[in-house]
């Protein structure tokens, strides 16, 4: 049995060029603990997935994802529900999933601790029938989402907290109801986000309280509100006290709708989607296996 290593070359802040530097670092490393692996870099969206369908086809005992949350999504996609686990290379923009598990950010160190863990079971959530490691998103998250994702020179956390900006001055919050197995609610809410995990990435925990082996996701609402208040809450996101911004409730659940009266933009892992007028959240327990330390 071998070990595949899926190389995004672009993930992070990085060119088209590292690629070829990322996947001469993963042979080496692979190398010196003496394990048969196939290194792969990906060329296209969409891609990974298809490597990590392939190297479970030919027998591979661990995938890894050297790349961001949306490198992992798309692994973590071919993996669901079944025995062989991803292992985490964090070179994203956020790192969210990365972060909070405590993986490594130095890539000799996370290959080896990858492939010397015992692998154990963490949820997935999915949200309009797509699925998420870390976390989902509709309203605010997801515009910043979309306009991250469009072409550009530059990416990493610099371009994301100017669009986060701008966007705070310019974005239209929504109306949506919401329902849970405690009743439904209705709420103009500048973001509803789903969290398997704690954070966005870089620091920033929308739901401090969120764990990935409870078999629960949190629903975090932030209601529309002042958006100079906002701007000076946004620091209570890297200190631990995001439950503390004016507007901010949280609620655990295993399944949730939202409605809106307009088709909706969400995001997964950081990926945006265009969705409809109704989505469905919820929870898959233990459905993916994982190999951190």
């Amino acid at each position: 049995m071998s070990v595949a290593i899926i190389i995004n070359p672009i993930s992070g802040s990085a060119g088209p060029a590292a690629g070829r530097t990322r996947a001469e670092l993963a042979s080496a490393t692979i190398d010196r603990h003496g394990e048969p692996a196939d290194v792969f870099v990906t060329e296209r969206p969409g891609h990974a997935r298809d490597l990590a369908k392939a190297a479970v086809a030919r027998g591979a005992r661990l995938v890894m994802a050297w790349g961001g949350d949306g490198t992992i999504n798309e692994i973590a996609g071919a993996l669901a529900f079944g025995p062989v686990p991803i292992g985490i290379v964090p070179a994203g923009s956020g790192n969210g999933l990365a972060r909070e598990l405590g993986v490594s950010r130095r890539p000799q160190q996370a290959i080896a601790e990858a492939l010397a863990a015992r692998p154990r079971a963490i949820d997935l959530g999915e949200l309009g029938g797509r699925l998420f490691v870390n976390v989902a998103g509709i309203g605010f998250d997801a515009y910043v989402a979309s306009r991250f994702g469009e072409p550009g020179d530059r990416r990493g956390f610099v371009k994301y907290a100017e669009i986060t900006l701008r966007a705070l001055a310019s974005y239209q919050a929504a109306q949506y109801v919401i329902g849970t197995a405690k009743g439904s609610s209705r709420s103009r809410a500048l973001l509803v986000t789903v969290a398997n995990s704690a954070q966005f990435g870089n620091g920033a925990r929308i739901a401090p309280g969120a764990r990935i082996d409870d078999g629960l996701l949190d629903l975090v609402i932030v209601e529309e509100g002042s958006r100079w208040r906002m701007l000076c809450q946004l620091p209570r996101l890297f200190n631990g006290t995001a439950d503390r911004i004016v507007g901010h409730s949280v609620r655990r659940i295993d399944q949730a709708t939202i409605e809106c009266d307009q088709p909706m933009v969400f995001h997964v892992d950081g990926e945006p989607v265009k969705g409809g007028k109704r989505l469905t959240a919820r929870v898959h327990p233990g459905a993916l296996q994982i190999a951190v330390r």
